[in-house]
Parts: C-alpha cells; structure tokens; sequence
C-alpha cells in the first residue's frame, strides 16, 4: 500500500514529526533537568538501579519521578482513549493529545527557571507517555516514536529480507523505520545545538515541531 492509502495518523509524515519531537524530549531533559529522560524510561531505571547500587539513595527520587509521571500519562492517557473510542472521536482524541503535549512543553519552557528539575521532568514524562499511549501505529504496523530499540531491531530485521532476497515490502519497511530513526536523532540534535543559546526555552523547539502533525491532523482529510 502506498503513504496515502493509510490512515492519516499512519502515515510517513505523522510519524517523522513525532520522533524528531521525542527526539528533542529527551535530549531536553538529560541536558537541562537533572540528566533523566523523559521518554526513554528504561534509561532511568537503569540510572535509578546504578545509584542504588552505589548507594545513593539521596538521588533515586530524581528518577522516580519521571517514571512515576510517564506510567500516570499513560493511564491518563487510557483513560481518554475508553471515552473517546468511537471512529468519530478518533481525530479529535489525538488532536488533544498533540496540544496537552504542546501546553506541557511551554509550561515547562516557562517555569523552568522557576520550578525543580523533578516537576519539569515530570511534566515533560508525563507528555512523552502520550504521545507513546496514543500513536503507536505507522502504516498499520507496530511503532514507537520514543524509543529506538525496537526501531533499531525492525531495521536490521528488514535489511535483510530487503537486501538479500529482494522483499519489496521489507524494503518500504527498511526505509520508513530508517527515516523515523534520522528524524529522532535530529530531534536530538537540534535541542543540543540550540540549547547554548535558549537553555531551558530549548524545548520549545519541539513543541513547535509537534505543531505541524496537528495542523496536519486538523486541516486534512484520511
């Protein structure tokens, strides 16, 4: 099937968008909050077990809670989705969450200054949760714009089958999930370049990235 024949939340474009905000999320909060991640939970379980090996207990409330914050989005989250499951709510239920995701963005570029490194990164946990709770479809396949790994395995998976015996769909596949990997480290790097000028206004950067999957969303038709 072809980009435009999926539905519009599938599409290529949608997805892009996503990771190269997530990207920029988590870059953002390991760089100006208290080097978590907000979207990247099993990095700060891995933290949070490294500081209990070593024995300081007095940092493991910094990895907490942005994994406390990300599982809350996530049920959060949920919970739209058991209210708004009808085919006719769809759009609208993803429109919402792209702008609770762009207000907890610039929340957090404003109070910064303002606020500890945990509520900030607990703000931007609880974004990235849904954004992952509700897109999680890329031309009707398994997708996630947060973390690579899984990405990473579809692309190696995908190069084979594309590469060695000539499998056009594990070709398309390969291509989409490498784009969605660029777009993710761009993300990543555009928060890191303009962070020495903006500081913590850097995320900013991505809430207005994700301002053009809902102009999308709002003024196209599937």
């Amino acid at each position: 099937m072809k980009d435009k024949e999926y539905p519009l939340h599938e599409r290529l474009i949608i997805g892009v968008f996503l990771a190269a905000a997530a990207g920029g999320l988590d870059a953002y909060t390991y760089l100006f909050h208290g080097e978590v991640f907000a979207g990247l939970q099993t990095g700060n379980f891995i933290l949070l077990g490294l500081n209990l090996g070593h024995g300081n207990f007095g940092a493991l409330l910094r990895f907490i809670v942005p994994i406390s914050a990300f599982f809350i989005g996530s049920v959060s989250t949920r919970f739209l989705q058991h209210h708004l499951k009808d085919e006719t709510s769809l759009r609208s239920r993803q429109k919402l969450v792209l702008v609770i995701e762009i207000i907890l963005m610039l929340l957090t570029a404003f109070l910064s200054p303002y606020i500890s490194d945990k509520l900030a990164s607990a703000l931007l946990s609880f974004a990235a949760a849904a954004q992952l709770q509700e897109f999680r479809k890329l031309h009707a396949g398994p997708f996630t714009s947060l973390m690579m790994t899984g990405n990473l395995r579809t692309l190696g998976e995908t190069s084979w089958d594309a590469f060695i015996h000539h499998d056009k769909k594990a070709k398309a596949k390969f291509n989409d999930t490498a784009i969605v990997i660029l777009s993710f480290v761009t993300g990543a790097t555009l928060n890191s370049l303009l962070g020495n000028r903006l500081g913590t206004a850097t995320i900013i950067v991505s809430a207005v990235v994700l301002v053009i999957p809902l102009f999308i969303l709002h003024t196209k038709e599937n």
